[in-house]
């Protein structure tokens, strides 16, 4: 990790000034909500990320980002720049304060979105509270918290802590418990006659990736995502069957999935969306469950032992499986109804599948809270293509400052990822469009699409059409751009209403190879939307209606 995501206040200044710039530098972003989408961007791409803001109004705006990074298993260290150790003690009434000479409410109200919280109050202490929080951070994926008062800041420590390394294995596992729950595992593997993988978030949110393609590829069982999972998965492989998520699942994966005798679930989240509403129809008889602390095996539970030494030695000891082939997916072929269609309107049934003919290997793509989200699920991604979303925690308005942390990395980490790619809807940008301005000043090349359909269309489809507080006030998008002072060689906009328009962007190779920021305003129908989205929301509304 090189950069830290924040916003300029006077306490954390105290930390940058102290430091080396060269080792690490602040980004510096518009708001600290958006400095926190921008560090769980981040995260998801360079593996941890880090959130600097101020004591009290700071750190509250940030608040929202944080407990998504939470909700959704992303490592991200919160550091607080904090009054001085004597104001604290004296209970002064200082400004950014209650008045009341609390200070420990504010991380009080962290406390319940962190795994660890760290108070650096005592020099000899301070760097074995900061290791065990960034070790904490690291095992749990999830947010911690540290805390720094501004006298802290120029305080030496004692050097022989440093040169430790801080421990990141996981908590030990008895190896003949282990053993047993492989020996469990295996059994009913070798007996099924019809098994299958189903792939989730926590595959890659806890770093079970490699174990879970070595599994697929040697097993050559079936293998299918959840929604959050994409990504996880090489979506080129033969055995490759596309996205479970009950009644929103491709075309014959339901079916696959839930006539399997054996599901081998890896990392599963099964919140609403993740789900189409809860829809799944896979027996608990019928599952073994893979989790970071946890292997369920039918309804048999072994807590302490982890999915990554599971999972390992499971690939190790693999015999001969019987293998019931899968569905074969359609490698995005756009429906033929549609291809043949004489109407150029862009709609969702055919943009999705259209834009996974012009993705590429190692692109980072990220999807908004509601149309982008299940619009995705139709796309079949090339090889290493990182997916960022945020099913779980939806917040809207995320993916775009998100897409500022995301892009940084991928800047940082050129030999690893190809384009950083965001879709977005006019609604959702409307609440982080500022986070535009911070990749410009950056220098950072992400290609944005804004969906223009007048508001927000998933609330539609949940609470009705014609509500009036689903509407937004037209902007001038791609007009942004220059507003946030752009330099005219150093950016690229656009306007595409028809297919034929859409079409001959993708087909540009500058556009589809770019060196600076480009900004596209993709102009849709308000009443369309992804099939799948339709069906989630439908679900989602009557669990709304049930007394």
């Amino acid at each position: 990790m090189r950069a830290q995501l924040g916003t300029n206040s006077h306490r954390p200044i105290s930390l940058f000034i102290a430091r080396d710039p060269a080792d690490l530098y602040q980004v510096g972003n518009c708001n600290e909500l958006n400095a926190g989408y921008a560090a769980d961007g981040y995260a998801r791409v360079n593996g941890l990320g880090a959130l600097v803001t101020t004591f009290g109004v700071g750190e509250l705006s940030a608040l929202n980002a944080v407990a998504g990074a939470y909700s959704e298993y992303v490592p991200l260290v919160h550091i607080v720049g904090q009054p001085s150790t004597l104001s604290q003690r004296d209970g002064m009434l200082l400004h950014h304060t209650l008045g009341n000479g609390n200070f420990q409410v504010f991380a009080d109200m962290s406390t319940n979105i962190s795994c660890a919280v760290a108070k650096l109050t005592d020099s000899y202490e301070a760097p074995m509270l900061i290791d065990h929080a960034l070790r904490e951070c690291w095992i749990h994926s999830r947010p911690v918290y540290i805390t720094l008062p501004t006298d802290m800041v120029q305080k030496k420590v004692e050097g022989q802590q440093l040169k430790l390394p801080i421990d990141l294995t996981p908590p030990s596992v008895e190896r003949e418990k282990e053993d047993y729950v492989v020996s469990v595992v295996m059994k009913y593997l070798s007996a099924a006659k019809n098994a299958v993988i189903l792939v989730d978030a926590c595959t890659i949110r806890h770093r079970v990736v490699e174990e879970t393609r070595d599994l697929i590829a040697k097993s050559k069982l079936p293998t299918f995502v959840a929604p959050m999972g994409k990504g996880a998965v090489d979506e080129t492989s033969p055995n490759y069957g596309g996205v479970y998520a009950g009644t929103g699942s491709n075309s014959g994966v339901a079916e696959r999935v839930e006539s399997a005798d054996l599901v081998l679930s890896i990392g599963a989240i099964k919140s609403d969306f993740n789900t189409s509403g809860f829809t799944y129809k896979i027996s608990q008889l019928n599952t073994i469950d893979f989790h970071s602390d946890y292997i369920r095996v039918k309804y048999s539970e072994y807590p302490g032992v982890g999915m990554k030494g599971v999972l390992r030695k499971v690939v190790d000891r693999l015999p001969q499986l019987n293998v019931q082939p899968g569905p074969t997916t359609n490698n995005n072929a756009i429906p033929k109804e549609i291809l043949n269609s004489s109407d150029s309107t862009i709609t969702h049934a055919w943009l999705w599948p259209r834009l996974g003919q012009w993705l590429q290997p190692n692109d980072v793509i990220l999807t908004e809270t509601g149309t982008s989200n299940f619009g995705i699920w139709e796309t079949r991604f090339p090889k290493n293509v990182t997916a960022i979303s945020q099913v779980l925690w939806g917040s809207i308005g995320y993916a775009t400052g998100s897409c500022q942390g995301a892009a940084l990395a991928v800047k940082e980490l050129p030999k690893k990822f190809n384009r950083t790619i965001l879709w977005t809807g006019d609604g959702s940008f409307q609440l982080t469009a500022q986070e535009i301005s911070t990749c410009i000043r950056h220098d950072l090349n992400p290609i944005i699409f804004v969906i223009c359909n007048d508001g927000y269309t998933i609330e539609r489809f949940i609470h009705g059409m014609d509500a009036t507080y689903n509407d937004v006030q037209n902007w001038r998008y791609k007009d942004l751009v220059a507003a946030f002072g752009a330099d005219s060689n150093k950016c690229k906009t656009y306007q595409v209403k028809t297919r034929e328009q859409f079409n001959s962007l993708l087909e540009d190779v500058k556009f589809s190879n770019p060196q600076h920021l480009q900004f596209v305003e993709v102009y849709m129908p308000k009443e369309d939307a992804p099939k799948v989205l339709q069906i989630t929301a439908k679900a989602s509304a009557e669990n709304n209606a049930k007394m």
